[in-house]
């Protein structure tokens, strides 16, 4: 089993990373919040079918009173009217400030579940078992957690620690391409912002099968990295934003494809292409990092442009909470393996992009 631990003063949390864990997940959840007495699973539409049948035997072995329930699959369930309705669900389970949520799915269920925790009964213990490639490298892991609203997206939200992070690689396998895709365009982040030894080792490994031959060395690489900078930085108003490299002009596109036609992953997949481009036009990127990356994210059948009006460039950098006033931090990369955040006017911003 590969551990790490994230370090936060008075809330640390393990992740661990092992193939088979999901049926030990029992044993691991009682140690991590020994007093619970029950676990209120939720998970969606697609998960549900093939992981709770494994997962609750064995919380139920662990002792634990559990109650779970689906929400339907897909980036529409982050709603407030979902989030009501979590709510209702976790009184009528009878759940109590000493028990447990678990989030058992994507990033969807992950940001849903977790808000649910944070503010129902003022707060309870959350676990948190990804299902995708996206969701273990990233968004399980820092307490980021949040519901869409009709503005955008995770515009109302907070910061909620998990008690654990459990990552069983074998669930991958029941992934189609496009989902893993999106997980890779996280993975390449990684290394484009911190670790150019990383892209590299990548580059080498061009292919879904070769990625998986060593997962958890991607697993445990990306997740480093994240758990380093969100002990540094938990509240993301410094070297956290060094993880939004692609976000703000992906969340661009997102908006374009009005949430439907283009996935987080592709998003940030352009984003990153084209956020490269920009600091090369502003002479910070050196020429050719924007060309490796698509490359790159081309090798997983990601996109490397997307068209995007001003409109909605225009919206997406309005809300970014990386903007104050009229201006806005910009992650570009000095280098492959280094990004900074660049702060710029929002009206100059739009003109580079135009």
């Amino acid at each position: 089993m590969k551990r790490l631990t994230v370090d936060l003063p008075g809330r640390a949390y393990d992740i661990l990373i092992e193939r088979g864990l999901l049926s030990r997940a029992g044993e691991l959840c009682r140690a991590a919040v020994p007093k619970a007495c029950r676990l209120f699973v939720v998970t969606d539409s697609h998960v549900g079918p093939l992981y709770l049948d494994r997962l609750l035997p064995s919380l139920e072995r662990a002792g634990f009173e559990t109650a779970a329930y689906t929400v339907p699959a897909g980036e529409g369930a982050k709603c407030a009217q979902q989030l009501s309705s979590l709510w209702e669900a976790m009184m009528d389970a009878r759940l109590t400030r000493t028990d447990a949520v678990v989030a058992l799915g994507g990033g969807v269920v992950g940001d849903l579940a977790g808000f649910a925790a944070a503010t129902i009964l003022r707060g309870v213990d959350l676990i948190q078992i990804p299902t995708t490639l996206l969701s273990q490298v990233d968004s399980s892991v820092g307490g980021k957690v949040a519901i869409d609203l009709a503005h955008g997206k995770n515009l109302a939200g907070t910061f909620w620690q998990p008690r654990l992070v459990l990552m069983d690689p074998a669930v991958l396998g029941t992934l189609d391409d496009s989902t893993f895709a999106d997980g890779m365009a996280e993975v390449i982040k990684y290394g484009c912002i911190k670790d150019a030894a990383f892209l590299s080792w990548l580059e080498q490994r061009p292919s879904r099968r070769e990625i998986m031959e060593e997962i958890e060395h991607v697993l445990y690489t990306c997740c480093d990295m994240k758990r380093a900078v969100v002990i540094k930085d938990e509240r993301d108003t410094g070297e956290r934003m060094l993880l939004n490299f692609g976000h703000t002009l992906g969340h661009a596109y997102e908006l374009a494809g009005h949430y439907e036609k283009w996935t987080h992953g592709q998003a940030v997949a352009a984003g990153m292409v084209k956020a490269a481009a920009l600091g090369t036009a502003l002479g910070i990127t050196p020429a050719g990092v924007a060309e490796r990356i698509a490359a790159l994210l081309g090798c997983f059948g990601l996109p490397v442009a997307i068209p995007c009006a001003r409109e909605d460039y225009t919206a997406a950098i309005g809300l970014d909470k990386k903007g104050a006033g009229g201006s806005i931090s910009v992650i570009l990369l000095e280098q492959a393996g280094k990004a900074i955040a660049y702060p710029m006017e929002k009206s100059r911003l739009l003109e580079e992009l135009a």
